[in-house]
């Protein structure tokens, strides 16, 4: 894995939400993805960041949606992950299960890593 495709926690629960949400992922489903998820509060400029970001890496696309009366006319902007993002989404959770491994300290308590 290329030091470039490396995500952070943050980019990867992003990338993870925009996969898990297919075709209806933009700024606020995937913050409140990941809030319902992770049990963790997110800010929608975070998660607009970290997709602009990730589209720049060519992890993510995205594309305009029709404009609707109820956001005054403006579009959403839709998100879909790319096949880099699902690949380096892969490498990531490969690195993080690999470094778990092994590890007595993090096993659940009752079962095994």
């Amino acid at each position: 894995m290329l030091r470039s495709d490396c995500l952070g926690e943050f980019e990867l629960m992003v990338l993870l939400a925009v996969i898990r949400l297919a075709g209806d992922a933009y700024g606020v489903t995937v913050s409140r993805e990941i809030e319902r998820r992770s049990g963790r509060e997110v800010s929608l400029g975070g998660v607009y960041a970290a997709l602009d970001r990730m589209e720049e890496r060519g992890m993510v696309t995205s594309r305009l949606g029709d404009p609707t009366a109820a956001r005054g006319g403006r579009a959403k902007r839709f998100f879909r992950a790319t096949s880099d993002g699902i690949g380096a989404a892969r490498d990531t959770r490969k690195a993080l299960v690999s470094l778990w491994s092994g590890l007595p300290q993090l096993r659940a308590q009752g079962g095994s890593a």
